[in-house]
């Protein structure tokens, strides 16, 4: 492996791919966006190493994320994903998916994008915690997070509770969390 220095991913290559390529780059694409949101449900309780190595199998058995095919999966969908040893196989995950697909398509009826709705929670700006050189120190919710999950249960949304929320969202740019050791790491005034 190379010499570079990372949040997380050293010594595994897809994690360091993923760490270098995507975590923490701004996501604004709707499709995108719930694929990550579901993929956080699912690692609830996981590590998302699991999750990220079996992240195609998601997307193949998931309809590649398209929330208007997964709302309209029943019971023979459940029972396919459930079978599918590729994915996660838990039924509450797995439902909350469908649950969450159709709370989306609920939103864009009434004439919200999932893109909209999300950053609105930040006023469309990247979030910025103070500094940390390691990565207990970074901190696992915050009011953002807490109100962004407190607001999709409303909306009909499960697996969102306040970690996941605070994980989603430095997946997907919203907060930007790279250690002050990490090369992708920026101070504010470069932003």
């Amino acid at each position: 492996m190379d010499d570079v220095r990372r949040c997380f991913g050293g010594g595994d290559p897809l994690m360091a791919l993923y760490h270098d390529d995507e975590w923490g780059v701004p996501v604004h694409d709707d499709r995108l966006l719930f694929e990550h949101l579901v993929l956080d449900g699912f690692q609830a309780g996981l590590s998302w190493r699991t999750i990220l190595y079996k992240r195609q199998a998601f997307r193949e058995s998931f309809d590649g994320f398209d929330p208007e095919r997964i709302a309209g999966y029943g019971r023979p969908q459940v029972a396919r994903l459930m079978k599918n040893a590729g994915i996660v196989r838990n039924r509450q995950k797995i439902e909350a998916a469908i649950g969450n697909a159709r709370a989306v398509l609920a939103m864009r009826q009434a004439g919200t994008t999932l893109d909209e709705y999300l950053w609105s929670f930040t006023d469309g700006q990247v979030m910025r915690n103070r500094p940390r050189r390691n990565w207990e120190k970074l901190p696992t919710s915050n009011r953002v997070s807490d109100a962004l999950s407190k607001d999709l249960r409303l909306r009909g949304f499960a697996f969102v509770g306040t970690t996941i929320c605070y994980a989603f969202m430095q997946a997907v740019g919203m907060i930007d969390d790279h250690l002050t050791i990490c090369h992708r790491y920026r101070p504010a005034e470069r932003l």
